[in-house]
């Protein structure tokens, strides 16, 4: 490890199911470590024992992040170095790691990140969907403020959207997004890298109908198509049937277009010509 008068955080990715996904780098810092910090120590012990791995563990979870984060940094102040594990994967994904990244970082302690396995970019890869442009919401909110905001937003996104669910919420997680947002082509990733990993291409729909029938085991991850820049369209264009061509072009003249800019934008609206709106303006005017 580098040597420095105070020490670092190492963020250690760690095996999300095959523990031949731990790299000899991060098993080397585990060991080299002063002290690592773990999500669930009890979990970790076992990935530890497997590498013979005796290094000193504290917890650090949800309910003590920002506190033990505090006390982590002033250890390092003391030129100690600490590894952060979480329960499986990255950590700072879906779990109190990014707290204490920020802290370390507002405090002057310098963190690094080891690359390892991370659940949500396995499934994205796995999925058969685009990968070229995602966004990933991790859990659902529990709060239904909040879990309706969420699920507004995700109403609107275009990009490949990546969550998490655990099997007791599965079935109600593909309910409320197939009412939120329609059927959508989904992949239901279950027990990633494991023995008996599942990648099942399909549908909102199709996956209600199958865990009516079969109860969820394992931990999932679901990846899921963003709405279409035709259904996008087709949205736009219904929006604006019941309204005129010249009152659409005038919505736009009052927010202090010209004329001539005000039709390019209602022709783009209804996905229609300038010249095709030109046109309906003048057989507006001769019916009036």
């Amino acid at each position: 490890m580098e040597e420095n008068k105070q020490g670092m955080l190492y963020l250690c990715a760690t095996p999300i199911g095959n523990l031949g996904d731990l790299s000899p780098r991060i098993r080397q810092t585990l060991e080299e470590a002063d002290l690592i910090a773990a999500e669930d120590t009890r979990n970790s012990r076992k990935l530890l024992s497997a590498f013979d791995i005796h290094t000193p563990m504290t917890s650090y979870h949800e309910y003590n992040k920002t506190e033990k984060a505090y006390q982590l940094i002033e250890q390092m102040r003391q030129g100690k170095n600490i590894a952060l594990i979480t329960d499986a994967g990255t950590p700072g994904i879906s779990d109190p790691g990014e707290v204490l990244v920020r802290l370390c970082q507002e405090n002057g302690i310098t963190v690094t990140s080891l690359p390892g396995p991370a659940a949500c970019i396995t499934a994205l890869t796995l999925s058969g969907l685009s990968t070229r442009r995602f966004v990933f919401e991790g859990f659902l909110p529990e709060d239904k403020k909040q879990l309706s905001e969420v699920l507004e937003d995700l109403g609107k996104e275009k990009r490949t959207i990546i969550l998490y669910a655990a099997p007791h919420d599965l079935k109600k997680v593909l309910k409320l997004l197939y009412e939120a947002l329609g059927d959508r082509r989904i992949t239901i990733c279950r027990e990633l890298t494991k023995k008996f990993e599942t990648i099942l291409p399909t549908t909102l729909s199709q996956g209600i109908l199958k865990y009516e029938t079969e109860d969820p085991r394992g931990e999932y991850v679901l990846v899921m198509e963003g709405k279409s820049r035709e259904e996008i369209e087709a949205e736009k264009t219904a929006a604006f049937e019941n309204i005129s061509i010249t009152d659409h072009v005038a919505r736009y003249e009052e927010q202090g277009m010209d004329r001539k800019e005000a039709m390019k934008k209602a022709a783009k609206d209804r996905g229609l010509s300038k010249r095709d709106i030109y046109q309906m303006l003048l057989d507006e005017q001769k019916e009036e």
